[in-house]
């Protein structure tokens, strides 16, 4: 089970790097790749359903072993999203390719950098099952949101001073949210790896990020 996560975890993972660089880089055949991508990611999904169906039916597991499928399942679903979240970003892209900057992007690569590290480590945690690096996941998640804020601020600045910005601005704010909503998931896959090797159910408690 988790040889087939951890492959449609590293499909996902590098069909997000692409959607960012496709937009700093204005590259369309990254942008094309992560389209591509989607299909299979879906697939995947289904397969991965299907196979934890099945194991439940079959084996009737109890205990951690029931934990494991449970997770698996919420997994799953957490990386789908995440694709389609970098499809969003890439449409975002492709409509900013050919139309002059509103801004630098430094703000939204870093917000980048810091989603895809949270979503590397939330799955190097699950295959490993490591503790702590769920726990950074979760650490991270308000930084995330701090960055989403800032950007969120600026660009509506733009916007008000000059009404031509405001079509690619709106572009940018999409990109920053659906970073903020995949840095959610990965979050999520973090939470449930906590509840995978230790039994206990960390979400909403928030003195888990004291």
């Amino acid at each position: 089970m988790k040889h087939f996560l951890e492959e449609l975890g590293g499909l996902v993972e590098s069909t997000v790097h692409d959607s960012i660089r496709s937009l700093t880089e204005k590259d369309e055949g990254r942008a094309q790749q992560v389209l591509m991508n989607e299909a299979r990611i879906n697939q995947m999904e289904i397969e991965i359903d299907e196979l934890v169906t099945r194991l439940l039916a079959l084996h009737q597991p109890m205990a951690r072993d029931l934990r494991l499928l449970t997770a698996a399942i919420k997994i799953n679903s957490d990386l789908e999203r995440m694709g389609d979240l970098a499809v969003n970003i890439v449409e975002r892209s492709l409509s900013l390719m050919k139309k002059p900057p509103v801004k630098p992007l430094i703000d939204i690569p870093q917000m980048a950098r810091l989603v895809e590290s949270m979503v590397r480590q939330s799955l190097d945690s699950f295959v490993k099952g490591d503790v702590a690096q769920a726990r950074n996941v979760l650490l991270s998640d308000d930084a995330v949101d701090d960055l989403r804020d800032a950007i969120y601020h600026e660009l509506v600045c733009f916007m008000e001073k000059d009404s031509s910005t405001v079509s690619r601005a709106l572009d940018l704010i999409f990109v920053a949210r659906n970073l903020e909503r995949i840095a959610d998931h990965a979050t999520n896959i973090a939470e449930d790896v906590l509840f995978l090797i230790q039994g206990v159910d960390v979400r909403h408690h928030a003195e888990v990020r004291d």
